[in-house]
């Protein structure tokens, strides 16, 4: 995290438009991809925050729940309701953490896995329409500038 002042001069909201405020933007593509997987999530009896869950857990399993909350950008309360759920449709398991036996550890199981693997072309698809005529060099470029603006914020080390 650096210490670098913003180098774009103070402007008002009103000044700069909703359009050019990247938060604002993020906020509504990020609705509007959610949005678009309603449908999907719910035939496969998924929310948003168990879709997440189940999205991150393909990748990084095995999670403290407290590492799992940041990795789905869902707050640790509205987590543990998706997680009650996700646990009792038989999707994810909980574990006592063997280093310390009051932590939890996440992991998917295979029902959970088949749910997600189902999930994820209509994901794929929905983040295809997004970068819909962006060349791969500005979309690898994108990406560079949100993971560089993501480590300005960071507050978690992952």
């Amino acid at each position: 995290m650096t210490d670098e002042k913003p180098r774009m001069p103070f402007q008002k909201l009103g000044e700069m438009g909703l359009n050019n405020f990247p938060p604002y933007l993020m906020n509504r593509i990020m609705g509007r991809y959610n949005a678009s997987l309603r449908e999907e999530m719910a035939e496969l009896g998924l929310t948003t925050p168990k879709a997440r869950a189940l999205a991150v857990l393909s990748v990084n399993d095995g999670l403290l729940i407290r590492d799992l909350a940041v990795y789905a950008v869902t707050e640790q309360s509205t987590l543990s309701r998706a997680l009650d759920r996700l646990q009792t449709d038989g999707f994810v398991r909980r574990e006592v953490d063997p280093s310390d036996n009051r932590a939890v550890r996440v992991f998917i199981t295979d029902a959970g896995r088949a749910a997600f693997e189902n999930l994820w072309p209509h994901m794929a698809s929905a983040y295809g329409r997004m970068f819909r005529g962006i060349a791969d060099d500005e979309r690898l470029a994108f990406i560079a500038t949100l993971q560089k603006m993501l480590a300005n914020i960071r507050k978690h080390d992952i």
